[in-house]
């Protein structure tokens, strides 16, 4: 946890030497065409302090942070009473006018790195592009040692390196801490953090959350979109709770947290910190047995003399940092990438991608990090799942209840059907693409990040449900993930990678009790969970 922080609200001056101002926002409203998104929200966020903005995915987060920066949707409508960013009266901008205040006096650290880099830009030239734009006198050498500067101030690892890659070049912690990089490069006076550590494993993310606590100390005002409480905890001063478009409760963070009034409030408080779980272990052949595989991409190992087991109704984690090769794995043992040596074995039978096929291969499902390159654009919700029931065997008659059904496992109303990936939140495209896995009725179910953007109270509901399916079932899952409190809720075992080895593994409450392996227990003390050494 940071240490003492500074008084917020003094005025600092930014690297221009103006006073920086912080953010003020009067009556917010968003409209969209089903009716009011965001309705009356205020916020005030002053230099040197990190206000969190929380609430369940639909709530209008994510929205009111890109009001703040002028980028709400063209599809929707929007207005203020006032909007005063860093000295700036912003509450009826041009976009020329607003392109000028962006990256300069506040930038945006959106969620979805992929989405946000541009395919075709190395990532130096991401960074350097806020400078040029806002400072053109900085140029050759100096533009140059401003952008590793800032790739080192985020702990991206070989900083040259990174500079000349591309953003497929790098997992996706990686390319979040780019993202962050582009954002600070220019030295903006306000930060608007969405969700910026929702893809990041344990380590990763309290460096960058740390980081935000850092720059907010240094006079920055932080603007924290968050489902994570754990995160807010650690970086915010004061604390917003926005449900349906409103705000139903605020005040400091640790009191808000520690005695929230609304019940949206103590829902989400309580949807978060669980016991390792306890489950009698099964004595039947396990379903799925990895012997000794690895991956290589060229002369890098992915994936290095790599074995585990999982059994009928209980759940593997897999956990480790960002390149690590939790996905890598996660690839092999849905089938849809190949191992170049060792053994798989899936319910007594060989397995791998050239036998991956038919039936068999709807038995092992994979549930993306990324629900934007699972879900087609261009097919609505109806659709998407009714094709995943139809390729099951559900017979046609029975299709559009089975869908309802699916829907309402993952905590969504059948008016989803009409909508479109674009017209969902992240939440809830990731919601879509549990339930389209969950239509194959599968025997094992591999969850690579499945709950990684879903507020604390929707990741409760569907764990929660993903356990009752385990039991139901007899599913067996291997669950890929940076979140170590979800690991404690919903794996029996669990296996710790590090540059694609195992180093530590074993039953979650043993792991976690007595971890036998020094980066086990980095990862422990990153997210709260054991004090460094303990």
């Amino acid at each position: 946890m940071p240490g003492a922080r500074r008084a917020p609200g003094s005025r600092k001056p930014d690297s221009g030497g103006r006073l920086a101002d912080g953010v003020h926002l009067r009556r917010l409203r968003i409209d969209g065409p089903d009716g009011s998104i965001v309705d009356g929200l205020d916020l005030d966020v002053a230099p040197g302090e990190c206000v969190a903005v929380v609430g369940e995915s639909g709530a209008g987060k994510s929205l009111s942070a890109r009001a703040l920066l002028g980028i709400v949707p063209d599809e929707l409508s929007w207005s203020v009473e006032s909007l005063e960013v860093d000295g700036v009266d912003a509450g009826s901008l041009t976009e020329r006018q607003w392109r000028a205040l962006r990256g300069n006096r506040i930038a945006l650290v959106s969620q979805d790195a992929l989405v946000s880099l541009d395919p075709l830009r190395r990532i130096g030239a991401e960074v350097a592009e806020p400078v040029r734009i806002h400072e053109p006198s900085v140029r050759g050498r100096t533009l140059a040692d401003r952008v590793r500067a800032t790739l080192e101030r985020v702990s991206l690892p070989e900083p040259d390196l990174r500079a000349r890659q591309y953003p497929h070049e790098l997992s996706g912690g990686l390319r979040q801490r780019a993202l962050i990089a582009s954002a600070l490069a220019a030295h903006p006076a306000v930060l608007v953090a969405d969700e910026p550590t929702t893809a990041l494993d344990a380590t990763v993310q309290a460096r960058v959350l740390d980081l935000l606590r850092r720059i907010t100390d240094d006079g920055v005002a932080v603007v924290f979109i968050s489902h994570d409480l754990g995160a807010v905890a650690r970086v915010a001063d004061r604390v917003v709770v926005m449900h349906e478009g409103r705000v139903v409760e605020t005040g400091a963070t640790a009191d808000v947290l520690a005695s929230p009034r609304h019940s949206v409030t103590k829902e989400l408080v309580a949807a978060v910190s669980h016991e390792p779980l306890e489950r009698e272990l099964r004595s039947d052949a396990p379903i799925f047995t990895a012997d000794r595989v690895t991956k290589r991409f060229g002369e890098r190992v992915a994936v290095d003399d790599v074995s585990f087991e999982v059994r009928r109704g209980r759940t593997l984690a897999v956990v480790g940092e960002s390149g690590s090769g939790k996905t890598t794995l996660a690839r092999i043992v849905v089938g849809v990438s190949a191992a170049d040596a060792g053994e798989l074995v899936f319910d007594g039978r060989p397995w791998g991608r050239a036998v991956a096929r038919g039936a068999d291969r709807r038995r092992v499902q994979l549930v993306q990090q990324n629900p934007w390159g699972a879900l087609d654009p261009r097919w609505n919700v109806g659709r998407t799942l009714t094709e995943a029931v139809a390729a099951a065997g559900v017979a046609r008659s029975a299709r559009g209840s089975t869908v309802a059904t699916l829907l309402e496992e993952v905590g969504l109303s059948t008016a989803f059907v009409a909508r479109r990936p674009a017209q969902l939140s992240g939440g809830q495209r990731q919601r879509v693409a549990i339930a389209r896995a969950l239509a194959a009725s599968p025997d094992l179910l591999v969850l690579d990040e499945p709950v990684s953007a879903l507020d604390a109270t929707v990741r409760a509901r569907i764990l929660e449900r993903l356990l009752d399916l385990q039991r139901e079932r007899e599913l067996a899952m291997v669950f890929v993930t940076h979140d170590l409190d979800v690991v404690a809720a919903v794996a029996d075992d669990v296996i710790v990678m590090k540059d694609g080895r195992v180093v530590d593994s074993g039953a979650v409450s043993r792991v976690f009790a007595a971890p036998g392996h020094p980066f086990t227990r980095e990862l422990l003390a990153a997210a709260g969970l054991r004090a460094p050494g303990a």
